[in-house]
């Protein structure tokens, strides 16, 4: 069994933003030369998340008001969380949203659903941000 494994680095210059990062973990896949197996991809980050779903505008507007009704950012002193950092409602959308996802490897491709993609969501950004693409196989 092989294993690969790489850091996507991204400047998010938002509060929050979703990026497509599926294009970049299909490099990763194609450098690893794993052709069956698994493909991790998780936030390195405690106020960012890794889901996946389809990439669609109308959709990412709809995650954006749903989120913000569920934990708005403000006024920040409704969290007790908040004092060094203004960011307790970043915490909460990524454990409303999940750490990492997980991809079959089929045929040295990601073997996806209809209109599947790989996202990468920032909830607390405007600064460097990491993720982490783990791939095992043969």
């Amino acid at each position: 069994m092989k294993s690969y494994r790489e850091v996507l680095e991204m400047n998010i210059d938002k509060r929050r933003q979703l990026v497509n990062i599926t294009p970049r973990v299909e490099q990763a896949l194609q450098k690893s030369g794993i052709r069956e197996g698994l493909c991790l991809v998780n936030a390195m980050n405690i106020t960012a998340s890794v889901f996946i779903n389809d990439d669609e505008s109308g959709l990412h507007s709809d995650y954006e008001k749903w989120l913000e009704k569920l934990a708005p950012e403000k006024p920040y002193n409704q969290y007790a969380h908040n004092g060094y950092e203004d960011n307790a409602d970043a915490h909460l959308k990524r454990t409303i949203m999940g750490r990492e996802v997980v991809v079959a490897v089929t045929n040295g491709k990601l073997d996806f659903g209809t209109w599947e993609q790989i996202f990468y969501g920032e909830f607390d950004g405007k600064r460097t941000k990491r993720a982490l693409i783990k791939i095992i196989g043969e």
